[in-house]
């Protein structure tokens, strides 16, 4: 007699159990052991872009998105990197990567060590708290100018940044965690490498987000949308 009760009683449970997944899946909802979080509704930003020549034929780009100007100019190839670890960019030298128009999104090596971006796709809806640190000035005691990891001349004063996995260039809007001040920057180049640092900005955004003086900060990282960037 108990073994037939027990019996009943799985009967019941499994009854049960697929009543509920059935149900589960008609409302369009599956369980899954991790979160996924959808992606907000962002705000599309309008760009001003404009176009001159500079001295011995650079030409010089000028966005303004959201009331913040970047100046975008191509480095001369023949300038070393910012960041002097960059080994390789989609199994490329990293000129030649940046000569054939392949780094946008592609993997690469930094100091042996492979990181592979995330997609397009998933980078419209990223968005992370962490540690953001500020660099650049020491390029300034170095001899001739630097370039980013995707070509462009480092501006230290510009609103530009370094980030491990984005889509190179990217627009993000970073909010200082600590004073409420946010203000929106060009990503154009790969790092930080140090452990629990989750971007790098340049010297001029650290200022405005007034993190400077302290070197480091608690920020808010988010993609935003622009039209024809």
């Amino acid at each position: 007699m108990a073994i037939k009760t027990d019996n009943r009683a799985i009967l019941i449970y499994y009854l049960l159990f697929f009543s509920v997944l059935s149900c589960l899946t008609s409302c369009g909802t599956i369980l899954l052991p991790y979160k996924i979080v959808k992606g907000t509704v962002k705000a599309t930003y309008k760009v001003t872009k404009t176009v001159t020549k500079g001295a011995l034929g650079t030409v010089e780009v000028v966005y303004d998105i959201g009331g913040f100007t970047f100046k975008v100019v191509a480095a001369p190839l023949s300038w070393p990197f910012t960041n002097d670890g960059l080994e390789s960019i989609d199994g490329l030298p990293p000129k030649e990567a940046i000569r054939k128009g392949r780094v946008k999104n592609s993997p690469y090596v930094v100091n042996g060590k492979r990181y592979v971006p995330m997609s397009l796709k998933e980078a419209e809806t990223y968005s992370e708290k962490g540690i953001a640190s500020w660099y650049g000035y020491e390029t300034r005691n170095k001899k001739g100018g630097h370039m980013t990891a995707n070509g462009e001349v480092f501006d230290p004063e510009g609103l530009n940044a370094a980030h491990k996995y984005l889509p190179l260039p990217y627009y993000v809007k970073v909010t200082n965690l600590e004073n409420g001040k946010s203000i929106i920057i060009r990503v154009n180049d790969r790092g930080p490498f140090v452990a629990g640092r989750i971007i790098d900005l340049s010297a001029g955004a650290a200022k405005k987000l007034g993190y400077y003086n302290r070197g480091t900060a608690r920020v808010l990282v988010e993609t935003i949308e622009v039209e024809n960037a």
